[in-house]
Parts: structure tokens; sequence; C-alpha cells
């Protein structure tokens, strides 16, 4: 199969339309998708985004589903404002004090972080972002195994 200029031309005006490759390929016939898509990436024609809808986009404040790992999160990621760091050192530390370490160990800088922590974390609200990444999409569909593997459960029992 080879592109002739009319061929060319009918892909960039369809993909700028944003037709999807497999249209494309049967509109212009004999051609497959995946042709579609090396020559729209020789020529350098813009990568299509794919539009994304909200999961949660129906739910009513009422409706008590249960709420994913990454919308817990979502209302710390919106505050900038945190209140500035209380360096502690590890004998000044206490149930209500972020306990994110800053530097090395060995060096004599040295300490804790020392803000407030978040009820039943031992985190500040900065730190606990930090520590509690989202989850990709390719991480959630691995979450329905819940297979630990060996080395993991050595390590939750050995802690």
């Amino acid at each position: 199969m080879s592109w002739t200029e009319e061929k060319v031309l009918k892909l960039k005006e369809l993909w700028g339309k944003g037709k999807t490759a497999s249209q494309i390929a049967e509109i212009i016939g004999g051609i497959s998708r995946n042709a579609v898509i090396g020559k729209a990436h020789r020529l350098n024609l813009s990568a299509k985004i794919k539009q994304r809808t909200a999961p949660n986009q129906n739910l009513k404040k009422s409706d008590n589903r249960k709420i994913g790992r990454r919308s817990r999160f979502k209302s710390l990621l919106i505050e900038k404002d945190f209140e500035p760091e209380n360096p502690k050192q590890l004998e000044e530390l206490d149930e209500n004090s972020c306990k994110w370490p800053i530097g090395h160990p060995d060096e004599s800088s040295f300490y804790f972080c020392g803000r407030k922590s978040l009820k039943d974390f031992s985190y500040c609200k900065l730190h606990l972002l930090y520590a509690f990444q989202p989850k990709g999409k390719k991480e959630d569909a691995s979450e329905k195994d819940m297979e630990i593997p060996p080395f993991i459960e050595k390590k939750i029992k050995s802690a």
C-alpha cells in the first residue's frame, strides 16, 4: 500500500476532525488502523487526547458510595498554604507532631518536620501527600488480585 497525495490529504482532514484511526482507515479504504497511526506519526500530526469523564460525575452529595483513594486526598491538594515547619528532634516529638524526617540521620542538621499532624496520621497535610500517592489505573487493576508476594509477607511478619 502506498500513500498517495489524495490519501494523505484525506488523512490530515479526517485526523483534524477528530476521527479515530480505525474510522480513517475504513473511510480511506485499503489500509489498516496501524498504517494510519504510523503515517500520522510520520506527518507529526498532533496526538489525540482522549477526554475522560469524572467517575463520580453522577454522584450526589447524599450518595454514600465508597470514595476512591485518589479522592480522599483531593482536598489536601487544593490547599497550598501550609503552616511553617517546626523543627524538632526525636526526643521532642509527641503524638501531635509530624514525624517526617528532614535530611539524613547521620547529619547534625537532621530534624523532623514538627508541624501539627492530622488525626490518625503521623504526618502533617503536606507530608501526607508525599507518603500516600494516588494510585494510577494500572495499580487499581492489580489491586483486584490482592495476592501478596512472599517477599512482602516476610517484611510484614518481621516488622
